[in-house]
């Protein structure tokens, strides 16, 4: 993909400043995703992190904030566009992406429990949908997959710690 300046972006670049985000997520106690999503010609629209915590919201997944932080610029639609999120999308974000019109998905770590992509599910690939969007990963799966189980071990050992 071409960036704004002209010099091309791989997928692995994107999916670096997805990580940026997660990371962000994670300083304010919210799972590490992160997503960002790119125009059809490589330049930047939106970055999103998990706020869940930070909201108090169920909905502010990285890819839903992702989305709603570009309705001002695109619209309701995001033909042409692809999506780089740390974590395989849930079936709530992979709704929302194929609603949305996006044309590609990049994903970081697998979600053996909730994944929409590969993993649970083939929400992207269902000719029953109005949409169907190309899938891509994993990408970076180990840098993405460690932000996730760091994370949890810390919260873990946090909780563990609190016990009498």
């Amino acid at each position: 993909m071409k960036s704004a300046s002209g010099e091309f972006r791989s997928d692995e670049e994107f999916m670096q400043l997805a990580i940026k985000e997660a990371r962000l997520a994670a300083e304010v106690g919210d799972v590490p995703v992160g997503a960002v999503l790119v125009s059809a010609d490589g330049e930047l629209i939106a970055t999103g992190r998990n706020q869940r915590e930070e909201l108090g919201d169920p909905t502010a997944h990285a890819e839903v904030v992702a989305l709603r932080s570009s309705s001002s610029i695109a619209g309701w639609r995001r033909e042409g566009s692809t999506l780089y999120v740390t974590l395989e999308p849930c079936p709530m974000c992979m709704g929302a992406l194929l609603l949305a019109r996006v044309r590609r998905l990049v994903f970081g770590a697998l979600d053996p429990k909730a994944g929409a992509a590969v993993s649970l599910y083939r929400m992207a690939e269902d000719p029953r949908l109005n949409h169907q969007l190309d899938v891509c990963g994993p990408v970076l799966e180990h840098d993405c997959g460690k932000l996730l189980s760091d994370f949890f071990r810390e919260l873990r050992r946090q909780r563990g710690s609190t016990k009498k």
